[in-house]
C-alpha cells in the first residue's frame, strides 16, 4: 500500500465537508468532533488552501458560520461554497421564481430573489416543513408546469446529529421525482458544478485537490467523478457496511 507521502503528492487544497466532519449539529448548537477544531488549525497553518464544501441547508451561511466559530472553528463566510447562494444564482440567471419548500433557517438566503407566480420548485433540508401539504403543493405547482424544473440543494439520504441518524433532502427529492415524472437539477454534493465552484473558490486543480468527507457518495465518490483525490472519515454518517460492501465489490 503506497505511503501517505506518495498518496498526497502535489495535493496543494483540502475541501472539508463539515456536517459529520467537523461537528455534529443538534441542540445548542452541536458538538465539534473530536480532534477537528486542532485539524483544521493545523492545516491552516500548512501551506494548503483550505475550502469548506457543504450540503448545509438548514442554515444560512451566515448563521452555519457562527456556530462553527462558537465551537472554535477558525472559519470565514469567504471560505465556506453552500448550496443556497448557488441556487439563487442559477435561479436569477435563469428567470427563475421558486416556491420555496425549505427550512426557516436558510429562508434569509433567498431574501432578494422573485418568488412571485412559481415556476419552478427549490427542496432543501426543510425538517419539520416536510408535511403532507407543503409536499403536495410543489407536487400540484410542478405538475401544474409545462416545463417543471425540480430544483434540490443536495440528495443526500440522512445525516447525523447529536440525537442520531436524519432524514435529509433526497428521499423527498425522489418522491416528488416519482410523483411528477421530473429529474431534480441537484445543486450541491455530488454535482460537479458545485465542486467545481469550490475548486475555483481556492485556485487550484481538481488533480492537485482531496475532499475529505463522512458521505461515500455525495462526498467520496463525487469528488472522484470530478478527478480529485478523497478520504473517507469514520465519523457522522459512517457506517463499517459501506466498507464491507467496497470489499465485496
Amino acid at each position: 500500500m503506497a505511503a501517505w507521502s506518495e498518496r498526497l503528492a502535489g495535493v496543494r487544497g483540502v475541501l472539508l465537508d463539515i456536517s459529520g466532519v467537523l461537528y455534529d449539529s443538534g441542540a445548542g448548537g452541536g458538538t465539534p468532533i473530536a480532534g477537528s477544531v486542532e485539524a483544521v488549525a493545523r492545516l491552516k497553518r500548512s501551506q494548503l488552501k483550505v475550502q469548506f464544501c457543504t450540503n448545509e441547508s438548514q442554515k444560512s451561511r451566515g448563521e452555519l458560520v457562527a456556530v462553527l466559530r462558537r465551537l472554535g472553528f477558525d472559519i470565514s463566510e469567504g471560505e465556506v461554497t453552500a448550496p443556497a447562494p448557488a441556487t439563487c444564482q442559477i435561479l436569477k440567471e435563469r428567470g427563475l421564481r421558486p416556491y420555496l419548500l425549505i427550512h426557516d433557517g436558510v429562508r434569509s438566503e433567498f431574501d432578494h430573489v422573485d418568488m412571485s407566480n412559481p415556476n419552478c420548485v427549490v427542496i432543501a433540508d426543510a425538517g419539520e416543513g416536510f408535511s403532507y401539504q407543503n409536499m403536495n403543493k410543489a407536487f400540484q405547482l410542478l405538475m401544474d408546469l409545462e416545463n417543471p424544473v425540480l430544483i434540490s440543494l443536495g440528495k443526500g439520504r440522512y445525516y447525523k446529529e447529536t440525537s442520531g441518524l436524519m432524514l435529509d433532502v433526497g428521499p423527498y427529492m425522489k418522491a416528488l421525482e416519482y410523483a411528477c415524472g421530473v429529474e431534480a437539477e441537484v445543486v450541491g454534493k455530488p454535482s460537479p458544478e458545485f465542486f467545481n465552484s469550490a475548486l475555483q473558490a481556492m485556485g487550484v486543480e481538481a488533480h492537485q485537490a482531496i475532499m475529505i468527507g463522512d458521505d461515500i457518495v455525495g462526498d467520496v465518490g463525487g469528488a472522484q467523478r470530478c478527478g480529485l483525490r478523497a478520504l473517507q472519515v469514520r465519523t457522522g454518517k459512517f457506517r463499517v457496511s459501506w466498507l464491507l460492501c467496497l470489499c465485496l465489490a
